[in-house]
């Protein structure tokens, strides 16, 4: 049974109810589960002043448990990162332990592998996941499978459906990246990962597409998208249309993109804020093969201390889209 621990590094915990439910349906799927002494501590919008979620970090890689899972994301990490004892953090990974999350938790992936190479995983969060109500639509089938799977190493590859036009497409480097929004942040501070020949994946929240192309071609005129194998959009939900849009939209934000780059840029990662979501190693170097319109990205066991199994396992979630989400 993996040791989980659950931890607040970003925005406050507003309600209880939720992190018990995620401890009940994590120990149900077989997980050892704790909950960080500050994981519903309050200051402001926060899970506790920086005092307080920086302490609950260091204090989490001394005990180095299995898994670390962020409840949620938010914002607050940003502003613990010029203090976070990174090589503390690293000899966590040495450890064994996996932290995991996405959106803001972004910053302490990117920061890790900026500063120490270690690995990390952009995987589901306990409180927008495994603590969604049922009235809510409760955990979806996939995001909790492919979750155990990564966690007890046996995950070594997963797949979705993207448009035609990539065929052939063979590409291998580091897989990194997030919430685009967190990581254009990070660019020119000591917490950016300088990967060149990568890949790299994309999501984010109530953007705008206008706001969204904004960033990207940030990334793309600082020389970053470039630099990349390739590109990955997962979704990029709950924003609205202006009437000013006139039909101007996702799509036709990836077609402008492409238009500027050269890096292929592949859409349909079932990855972001949405209720469906893989698991990605960050920082590991992985092969990625399209086929037709599938695409396929694997990896190889590089953890010390990962269970080694002959067998691969892979995730094939097809999102049915022809764009970005």
């Amino acid at each position: 049974m993996s040791a989980l621990t659950l931890f607040s590094p970003s925005g406050v915990v507003a309600k209880a109810t939720p992190l018990r439910r995620a401890v009940k349906r994590l120990t149900n799927l077989g997980f050892d589960v704790s909950v960080d002494e500050s994981a519903l501590a309050r200051f402001q919008r926060f899970a506790g002043d920086d005092d307080t979620r920086l302490a609950a970090l260091h204090r989490i890689a001394e005990a180095a448990p299995s898994i670390a899972l962020a409840t949620r994301g938010g914002y607050g990490l940003t502003r613990l990162l010029d203090r976070i004892d990174w090589k503390l953090m690293a000899r966590s990974v040495e450890r064994g332990t996996r932290w995991v999350g996405y959106s803001d938790v972004t910053a302490l992936q990117l920061g890790l592998l900026a500063h120490a190479k270690a690995e990390s995983w952009a995987g589901p969060l306990a409180l927008d996941d495994f603590g969604k109500e049922d009235a809510a639509g409760g955990l979806d089938e996939i995001t909790p499978e492919v979750f155990c799977e990564a966690m007890n190493g046996e995950l070594e590859a997963v797949g979705f459906r993207t448009e035609a036009g990539f065929d052939g497409l063979e590409a291998k480097g580091v897989l990194w990246g997030g919430n685009l929004t967190v990581l254009g942040s990070l660019l020119g501070t000591p917490h950016w990962p300088k990967v060149r020949g990568g890949i790299l994946f994309l999501e984010d929240v109530n953007e705008h597409p206008y706001r969204v192309e904004r960033m990207l071609l940030q990334l793309q005129q600082a020389g970053v998208l470039q630099q990349q194998k390739a590109v990955l959009l997962g979704h990029f939900s709950d924003w609205k249309k202006s009437p000013l849009d006139r039909g101007y939209g996702l799509k036709q934000m990836v077609e402008m993109l492409r238009s500027v780059c050269a890096t292929p840029i592949l859409t349909g990662l079932p990855f972001g804020h949405v209720p469906t979501k893989l698991c990605l190693p960050v920082g590991r170097k992985v092969t990625l093969v399209v086929d037709r319109r599938d695409v396929f990205i694997g990896w190889e066991h590089t953890h010390a201390h990962e269970p080694q199994h002959q067998d691969g396992h892979e995730h094939d979630y097809d999102c049915g889209c022809d764009h970005p989400h």
